[in-house]
């Protein structure tokens, strides 16, 4: 049986200038490449840390959604901090976003240029494919 690998992208995946798509669907799983507080043409917007964060994740939503998938259905996330100062307020935005079972996660801080407080990446399974429990 051979594997399909799709690149799937809609009007609303945000786009950017930089070299990398937004997502690569091998299967039934989907890796998203690192989502930013950008707008639709990929600027960064710069905002407070929370107000990044959730542009982030709202990114990253809009990709997932694309791909055929959602938040509910990320499996791992790989997230990246200016400052470690905001460890705390990720935490709490975070559970916002993401509930039990929770994702696999790793973060790293005090790694991003001075231009964004937050990034985030993940790997996810299609939501018409599998059952979360």
């Amino acid at each position: 049986m051979k594997t399909s690998v799709t690149y799937p992208k809609d009007s609303n995946t945000p786009t950017s200038h930089l070299p990398f798509s937004p997502a690569v669907r091998v299967g039934d799983l989907i890796f998203v490449s690192g989502q930013a507080s950008v707008d639709a043409t990929g600027k960064i917007v710069a905002d407070t840390f929370e107000g990044e964060f959730r542009r982030s994740v709202e990114n990253l939503r809009k990709v997932l959604e694309s791909a055929g998938s959602d938040l509910q259905h990320v499996v791992q996330t790989r997230n990246y901090l200016r400052d470690d100062a905001n460890l705390g307020r990720y935490n709490e935005l975070y559970r916002e976003y993401f509930s039990q079972p929770l994702p696999a996660r790793t973060t790293i801080t005090n790694c991003l240029p001075i231009a964004l407080h937050y990034e985030i990446e993940c790997v996810a399974v299609a939501k018409d494919n599998v059952t979360v429990s």
